[in-house]
């Protein structure tokens, strides 16, 4: 009996391609995003045929796909496209954590690997569940401001904010983090971030390097607690701001390391 889950996927983001290669089924994708790091290999072997929001329809369409993967309204545009010209086109939009283990799910069941996928989001499940013991251990919890883009400043998303509390730390914008676009997240007033005394500043400037000295030289946070204790710290884009297993291992890690070193710090 043939197999008769999709065969030739084109990813048009990288947590599909991260995911479909943590379960083994990498050789069903023939197309990546160009935005791909994870896993390396897949730069290597994997022809990059979008960007985030456009893609070269043309080059997709030549590689006869049977399945489109990709996120958010913000690739409607492309998607649009590709169901036009008769490609079937699966747009994810989660925005938690526990929508990135479902995601997970999900997508083991559409290529056919249930059991392989209900194993890995276990794992992800019971590696949460280690840091967020392990965090409720820690003496103090901080106030943190995750920054994920700097002019206009805009505060984390959902999952950030969430694996942020996971870590051992409280995110000093919740009512922002449940804005799941990011124009709803730009702070109105910049100067509120310093206002709310962050002891810890994350920065992941998507697809830009953070420079910690631009922050600490903002007009009014020279007296904000992580300027002053030099807690202005980067957690790279690709390991947090992607919705997808990377977030959940790395990410996570990433988070509680410097939440955990300024709590044993400030005991």
């Amino acid at each position: 009996m043939s197999d008769p889950f999709p065969q030739r996927i084109v990813c048009l983001t990288e947590e599909p391609t991260e995911t479909l290669y943590a379960l083994g089924e990498q050789a069903r994708i023939v197309g990546i995003s160009g935005f791909t790091v994870r896993p390396p290999e897949a730069r290597k072997e994997k022809p990059k045929v979008s960007a985030f929001t456009s893609a070269k329809v043309d080059r997709i369409l030549a590689l006869e796909p049977d399945l489109a993967i990709g996120f958010s309204d913000i690739q409607a545009d492309i998607a649009q496209a590709l169901i036009k010209a008769g490609v079937e086109v699966w747009i994810s939009n989660h925005r938690s954590v526990e929508g990135i283990l479902g995601y997970i799910r999900r997508l083991g069941g559409m290529v056919g690997v249930s059991g392989k996928a209900d194993a890995y989001a276990a794992r992800a499940e019971a590696h949460i569940a280690s840091v967020r013991e392990a965090a409720a251990a820690l003496p103090r919890r901080p106030r943190v401001y995750f920054e994920e883009w700097d002019d206009p400043a805009i505060s984390g998303i959902r999952w950030v904010a969430e694996l942020i509390r996971i870590a051992g730390g409280d995110d000093i914008f919740p009512e922002l983090a449940a804005e799941s676009l990011a124009k709803h997240r730009i702070l109105a007033d910049s100067a509120e971030a310093a206002r709310r005394a962050p002891d810890i500043v994350i920065g992941s400037w998507c697809g830009k390097r953070f420079r910690p000295e631009k922050v600490a030289q903002r007009p009014g946070w020279a007296d904000v607690p992580a300027v002053r204790a030099g807690e202005l710290h980067e957690v790279k884009s690709p390991i947090i701001l992607q919705p997808g297993p990377a977030a959940l291992f790395d990410g996570l890690d990433a988070l509680h390391a410097i939440i955990r070193r300024w709590a044993e710090r400030n005991a």
